[in-house]
């Protein structure tokens, strides 16, 4: 076979193939000769780059059909797929390329069951991708979100292959955006919410807690900048619904290990993004802030660790922010709570209640550590850094707590003084430039 891929055509290649099909068809005979027969598989893709020029073999997919154990046209399979992904660089519009590896990709989807190694679906989901980022449907945007439609079905138990489709039509919601100028029209305002509305379904087939937590974000962020409101309200509250889901430790890398620092993470990136989030007319105002924090107060966090007085912190600065009569950014086109409420006395006084509530609960918390003084010391500055960035310090009452808190750092040892000493030199700098900021917090320092 090796004398005759190197020197034929493959007209002459069709007939060797056509030849041993009907020579061990009869009887069943190929289930004999599986090694033989996937020797041969091999030889071709080695030999054969070009899948145009493989798939113009008309007996190749019937050869491949002699497989008929299942473990061993799997690895047939892998076979064709791995050398695409290998050697295919441009991306390819070839319909007989597309539904013949199509073709391949799903009988290796439909191996895949609870019993299958999470190595094996891993290699799977890997394969798969590959194929699909390598598959190219022109500039018909429409025709790129049916792709993803089908192939949504063809790999519904592959995970990778979920995220990749989500990100995949996200990518396209943006690049729509682009072609726009971020402008839609009603034809392209209607694509962008489907593409949203793929999104939003596909989404919760995902298993892993952490990876649908971070498509929720993308998605509605994507969902914001084209200026699709209420769909991007439904990814936050989705995200903020599932955050009690996410288990304090799991595996990670092959090992176990905590959540709270990726917890963590995604918190901040979720308020920083809440800040441009306008309050829909028919739900309360900071409803989306509001419900953050009732997750957060319900959560099962670690008793000896501070992510919860964490999380708080993050979501003090994001109140703070909102105080603000012009918010930090903006996404053109969508008017957050800064333009909405106009600095409106009601707003701020709703801000002011709920962040003296959070206050309340991290020093609450640091008066219970008054037996660790390590973990209050580094709390004390931790809440030092949010009101010196954040908080009015030309506000005598509040200077004095920044004082104490100060003296509390310094008190409990361990404490990093190069950060106090950056805290201070901020604070100098700050009062150079003409910030207000008490005299009693300055002479404190």
């Amino acid at each position: 076979m090796e004398y005759a891929l190197r020197h034929f055509g493959e007209r002459e290649i069709d007939t060797i193939l056509g030849d041993i099909i009907k020579h061990v068809t009869p009887d069943r005979a190929f289930e004999q000769h599986y090694g033989q027969l996937q020797s041969i598989v091999d030889k071709i893709v080695t030999h054969i780059h070009d899948f145009s020029r493989l798939f113009s073999i008309n007996k190749f997919l019937p050869f491949i059909d002699l497989f008929q154990k299942e473990s061993v046209k799997v690895e047939v399979c892998k076979l064709v797929l791995e050398t695409f992904v290998r050697y295919q660089l441009e991306p390819t519009s070839d319909l007989v390329i597309v539904n013949a590896l199509m073709f391949l990709a799903r009988i290796m989807h439909d191996s895949v069951n609870a019993l299958s190694l999470e190595d094996e679906m891993r290699h799977i989901g890997q394969l798969v991708c590959g194929f699909l980022k390598r598959v190219s449907v022109g500039t018909d945007y429409e025709q790129q979100l049916s792709f993803a439609v089908e192939s949504r079905s063809s790999f519904s138990n592959l995970e990778p292959v979920l995220v990749y489709l989500v990100q995949s039509v996200n990518e396209l919601a943006i690049e729509t955006r682009r072609v726009v100028k971020g402008h839609h029209t009603r034809k392209t305002a209607a694509f962008v919410r489907a593409c949203s509305a793929y999104s939003f379904i596909t989404i919760p087939s995902v298993g892993n807690v952490l990876l649908r937590l971070n498509l929720y974000l993308v998605s509605g962020q994507v969902a914001l900048l084209n200026h699709c409101l209420s769909q991007a309200d439904s990814f936050f509250k989705a995200a903020i619904s599932l955050l009690p889901d996410v288990p304090v430790v799991m595996e990670i890398d092959g090992k176990l290990r905590s959540t709270e620092p990726l917890l963590l993470d995604y918190i901040a990136n979720l308020c920083s993004t809440l800040l441009v989030v306008p309050d829909p007319p028919e739900s309360g105002v900071l409803y989306l802030a509001r419900g953050l924090l009732n997750v957060l107060q319900t959560y099962a966090w670690d008793f000896n660790s501070d992510a919860k007085v964490k999380a708080y912190l993050s979501i003090l600065s994001l109140l703070s922010a909102m105080a603000q009569e012009t918010y930090a950014y903006h996404i053109t086109g969508v008017d957050s709570d800064d333009r909405l409420y106009g600095n409106d006395p009601k707003f701020l006084a709703e801000l002011q209640k709920l962040s003296d509530t959070i206050l309340g609960e991290v020093l609450q918390q640091l008066h219970e550590l008054a037996d660790v003084p390590q973990r209050q010391g580094a709390l004390a500055v931790a809440l030092l850094g949010v009101g010196i960035v954040h908080g009015d310090l030309a506000d005598a009452k509040f200077a004095t707590l920044l004082a104490n808190l100060w003296a509390l750092a310094l008190k409990t040892g361990g404490t990093d003084s190069r950060l106090l000493s950056r805290h201070a030199t901020y604070l100098r700098r700050q009062k150079a430039a003409g910030r207000a900021i008490a005299d009693e917090l300055i002479q404190r320092l």
